[in-house]
């Protein structure tokens, strides 16, 4: 694999010696200070432009960069929805390992680029003194923030409510719907409670990283292990293992984190848990009875 030297100076290289590209900044976590440098970390690279057209006719100008293994180009897709607006982006990942998020933006929304990047972000090559100020990049868009009494309250209610959904799924032996309502709407209002109470014990002052990668820095161990066994989702009885550890999780850490921050703790928990009981023991009722049925 090419080092992050060989890597920078073939982008920036290229960059100097094309009058079209007037800017070049560096995007990501290879901007952040605070997470540790690795191989697998992309090139988010974007290019302001004086031509986007010239530049989207083709894919030639892309070579001096290496031999790809693979490029996807998602505002071109048919698929799925441009996100981009005016941009346009080459994700390529390089047969030597290397991967590249290579933006073109056209040179008059410089302003606009600088009204929406998270703050991660380092400007490499300003060909025009475009960006007159020094800019310094941070995480702290991402930083946990204490959760207000509302955000508290609406975290609670969306992880009940919907763990409804994962019941009903479940009684139904609709174990796709369940695992579904379970991974992508629920368990992330678990992990949004943990990461508040990890704030709360250590400061409002860091990020977890996305989709909470840090998390396991600052849980305990018994909590680390009971939350990745909440990821055994392949049969409906392991799924309802996995709910009801969730129930646990969730429960233990924001009924501390109510206490903690003198807000009170919505009743949600005691009414779904008493509807999900009895849904789960009429569903293994009617399983038993099956069963027997078939065997008789």
């Amino acid at each position: 694999m090419r080092s992050e030297q060989e890597m920078m100076d073939l982008l920036l290289g290229f960059a100097r010696g094309d009058e079209r590209i007037r800017l070049v900044t560096l995007e990501g976590s290879r901007t952040n200070p605070n997470i540790p440098p690795d191989s697998f970390q992309d090139y988010d690279i974007s290019y302001f432009v004086t031509d986007m057209a010239s530049f989207k006719k083709d894919d030639a100008w892309l070579e001096p960069f290496g031999r790809r293994l693979m490029m996807q180009k998602p505002e071109a897709m048919e698929l799925f929805e441009p996100e981009l607006g005016n941009w346009f982006s080459y994700l390529m990942l390089f047969e030597d390992g290397s991967k590249v998020d290579l933006t073109l933006i056209p040179i008059e929304e410089t302003e606009f680029y600088f009204t929406r990047n998270d703050g991660l972000v380092k400007v490499l090559l300003d060909k025009d003194r475009l960006i007159p100020h020094e800019v310094v990049a941070t995480d702290s868009q991402y930083w946990i923030r204490k959760p207000t009494a509302g955000e508290f309250d609406d975290c609670c209610n969306e992880f009940w409510m919907v763990s409804t959904y994962v019941v009903k799924g479940l009684a139904r032996q609709e174990i796709l719907f369940a695992i579904d309502h379970l991974n992508e709407i629920a368990r992330p209002n678990l992990l949004r409670m943990m990461a508040w109470q990890i704030g709360f014990t250590h400061g409002y002052t860091f990020s977890l990283g996305k989709n909470y990668k840090f998390l396991q820095r600052y849980l305990p161990q018994n909590d680390w292990n009971t939350l990745l066994s909440t990821y055994a989702v392949n049969s409906c009885e392991a799924v309802w293992e996995s709910l009801f550890t969730c129930y646990q999780l969730f429960r233990s850490c924001s009924r501390t984190l109510a206490q903690n921050l003198g807000y009170p703790y919505p009743h949600y928990d005691e009414a779904i848990t008493r509807y999900t009981d009895f849904i789960y023991k009429s569903a293994m009722t009617n399983r038993f009875s099956n069963n027997a049925g078939q065997t008789s």
